[in-house]
């Protein structure tokens, strides 16, 4: 018999005999029956599983009332009244995970979010976004060594915040994939969760992968590369002295130095652009898929999303692909896409014109570059305004197009319904819905919403 075959039917035995004495359901009462499949680091990630398109999954957690009161204690500590947000990420406690009859053990289990979390908390509403880490405990808990979820280690629970429709991010991060964008895969879940007594129904979520924990394989076939999520002042890209690892948390390597970053800032906001602009671009190119970025910012400027860079600094990740050595655009947090905007917009509200005229330049950057260069000074060259523009008619035209977007609004506001409004749908303070007719209107609103980004982008194109 192989080692691995050895520890796993001891770490079986131990997680059995545990369980059975705290009267805790397991799967079944043999090995046969435990899924090393399902629960194995060594498992890959089944997709088809975990991100099936074609229903809504079901998640039941149950966390100790103990545990429970930690998780509330904590955020009462960390967002208390007013508006500011906190700089440390809620804490860890551990829960049972049951998916499809099988249960998955102390498996760590944080709130996360910004708005979407600190809103909701502050108005009272128990729909909270969170996050799972199925090997989270297994420095005290060696049984649970190298956990997963069907492959995956970890994974996004987001709580469809300021969305009537409930499909935002869904949707979005499919018309990213349709349009070749690199983005994670996302799914629907009811979630319950029990915390001493029963299971209460916390409401529609959607559940996004972890970008370092499998997608950067499935899309670029490794991880090794950094991977940066860039944040506050430092992910405007407009100053190479907030490069550092408290804007720049590398996800992969976190011990690796920052020069890919650095070396990205600084050509970006070279005056070469000026000076010499076929340079500048080349010189860019060689370390960056502008590319790929234009492909984005066309994609999310037609969709509408405030919440990303732009306007925000934060929702998104850089990778430095191994396979080509340039660092590579990869958007996050998609639920405020196709928004007419934010009190925090430009002007107090609205969201980015097509020509971005109304970009704000509000905090400028080393040498008084613009506060958002990277968008500024490629829209401004005129070759590069040319590849934004094309992509824009490319978009409008294949995954944009009015008939395929109102098919996939209207496929995933069906398939959702059920668990939305009526019998089986959210229950009062676990939903931002103010009546039913919130989630039925919304339909028609997104249709009503892509017709117009249809025709504006129309408009704009030369």
């Amino acid at each position: 018999m192989r080692k691995w075959e050895l520890l796993a039917i001891a770490a079986f035995s131990f997680l059995f005999f545990t369980c059975k004495k705290q009267n805790i359901i397991i799967p079944g009462d043999g090995l046969n029956d435990w899924s090393f499949a399902t629960h194995s680091g060594d498992a890959s990630p089944d997709y088809a599983t975990v991100f099936k398109q074609s229903e809504v999954g079901r998640l039941d957690i149950v966390i100790s009332p103990d545990d429970w009161t930690t998780m509330q204690n904590d955020l009462a500590s960390l967002f208390g009244p007013g508006p500011g947000f906190s700089s440390n990420n809620p804490v860890y406690v551990p829960c049972q995970v049951f998916f499809k009859g099988l249960q998955w053990y102390d498996v760590g289990i944080r709130y996360k979010g910004n708005s979407s979390l600190r809103t909701s908390y502050q108005n009272g509403n128990g729909k909270l976004p969170f996050r799972l880490e199925f090997d989270h405990f297994e420095d005290n808990e060696p049984a649970i060594f190298n956990q997963r979820f069907y492959g995956f280690k970890e994974l996004s629970m987001g709580n469809n915040f300021t969305d009537n429709s409930l499909i935002h991010e869904k949707v979005a991060t499919d018309t990213y994939a349709d349009f070749g964008v690199p983005v994670s895969k996302s799914a629907f879940y009811r979630v319950y969760i029990d915390y001493g007594d029963g299971p209460v129904y916390f409401g529609l979520y959607t559940m996004v992968e972890i970008v370092f924990d499998t997608m950067l394989d499935r899309v670029f076939g490794s991880h090794s590369g950094n991977c940066y999520k860039p944040d506050q002042d430092g992910a405007h890209l407009n100053d190479p002295a907030t490069v550092t690892s408290t804007y720049f948390p590398n996800k992969t390597n976190d011990l690796a130095s920052l020069d890919d970053i650095t070396s990205l800032v600084t050509t970006i906001i070279s005056d070469t652009r000026n000076t010499d602009p076929a340079l500048w671009r080349s010189e860019l190119e060689n370390i960056f898929d502008v590319n790929g970025f234009l492909k984005w910012l066309a994609a999310n400027t037609t969709m509408q999303n405030w919440d990303t860079y732009g306007m925000m600094t934060h929702n998104y990740y850089l990778y430095h692909n191994p396979a080509n050595n340039k660092l590579t655009w990869i958007p996050w947090d998609n639920n405020e896409t196709f928004s007419d905007g934010h009190p925090n917009g430009p002007g107090g509200g609205g969201v980015l014109a097509f020509d971005f005229s109304n970009m704000q330049n509000n905090q400028p950057g080393a040498n008084g570059a613009d506060t958002w260069p990277l968008i500024r000074y490629l829209y401004d060259d005129p070759v590069y305004r040319d590849v934004y523009d094309n992509y824009i008619d490319e978009f409008i035209n294949t995954a944009f197009d009015p008939a395929t977007m109102i098919t996939r609004f209207t496929d995933a506001h069906n398939l959702i319904e059920p668990y939305v409004t009526g019998a089986d749908g959210e229950i009062s303070g676990y939903t931002f819905l103010n009546n039913p007719s919130d989630f039925t209107n919304s339909l028609s609103e997104l249709i009503t919403f892509v017709n117009d980004r249809f025709t504006e982008a129309k408009i704009y194109l030369p």
